[in-house]
């Protein structure tokens, strides 16, 4: 691989994370926070890319018997064995393309039911907090992660007779019985653990997983175990559901 093609590959990569960060796909990868970091490191890139092939072109224009700046023994460039022929990078350089390719040809799916299926749920141990009262209105609106804490840390105080409205998706439960479960992120999709909730009244049958749905519910104090790392799974009394769209950000 020799400079330009350095460049061209370097040009393409930040590009493509550029391209990921305006849009919505880099939501499945990072935090939602991280954009602007994202955006920064392309933008970083490409300026990276457009002055090697300014310098190398540049380089390339001078006179064999320029002896300026970048010029080796002989008058050659500085880049040049003697022969005429430059220095080349290591063909790794090339598996670079691999994430470029990645980024643009390829939209992988956030993680979802077999994650959940495979990962312990995140809500494990003991913790102690002291949760603000819900959201106003009827149902009041929650996440997740936020109804779960509540039930299982503090056995629905905060909860109390409430209604509350949740979106997630369905995943298998380990009893067969389907389950509402959302992905939370500490940085990336490497990092991310599933919020498991079991539930009970009027449960959703028959759909497929990975569907998303919107629940309407109350607290309930049934807890059941997670087979993959034996932490606690709170449960929600559904009162009626129905399937939504999949939100814009999928993990919490």
């Amino acid at each position: 691989m020799n400079r330009q093609a350095q460049a061209v590959v370097l040009l393409l990569l930040g590009g493509a994370v550029v391209r990921a960060s305006v849009t919505d796909l880099y939501l499945r990868y990072v935090k939602e926070g991280l954009r602007p970091f994202l955006i920064a490191a392309g933008l970083v890139l490409v300026a990276a890319a457009v002055m090697t092939l300014w310098y190398d072109l540049r380089g390339d224009a001078r006179p064999a018997d320029d002896d300026g700046p970048g010029a080796g023994p002989g008058g050659h460039p500085a880049d040049d064995d003697g022969h005429g022929h430059g220095h080349h990078g290591p063909r790794v350089g090339w598996l670079l393309l691999l994430p470029v390719l990645g980024l643009l040809l390829v939209a992988p799916p956030a993680l979802g039911s077999y994650a959940v299926g495979r990962s312990g749920t995140a809500l494990a141990g003991q913790q102690q907090s002291d949760y603000p009262p819900l959201p106003p209105g009827d149902p009041a609106p929650v996440t997740v992660l936020d109804y779960a804490s509540r039930a299982l840390f503090e056995r629905g105080a905060s909860i109390g007779e409430r209604r509350v409205r949740l979106t997630g998706f369905v995943a298998p439960g380990p009893d067969g019985q389907p389950i509402l479960a959302r992905m939370v992120l500490s940085c990336c999709a490497a990092d991310g653990r599933p919020v498991k909730l079991g539930m009970t009244g009027d449960v959703p049958q028959g759909l497929p997983p990975d569907t998303w749905i919107e629940v309407t519910g109350r607290y309930s104090d049934r807890v059941g175990r997670d087979p993959v790392n034996d932490a606690e799974i709170p449960y929600l009394a559904v009162e009626s559901w129905r399937e939504v769209p999949a939100p814009r950000n999928q993990y919490e």
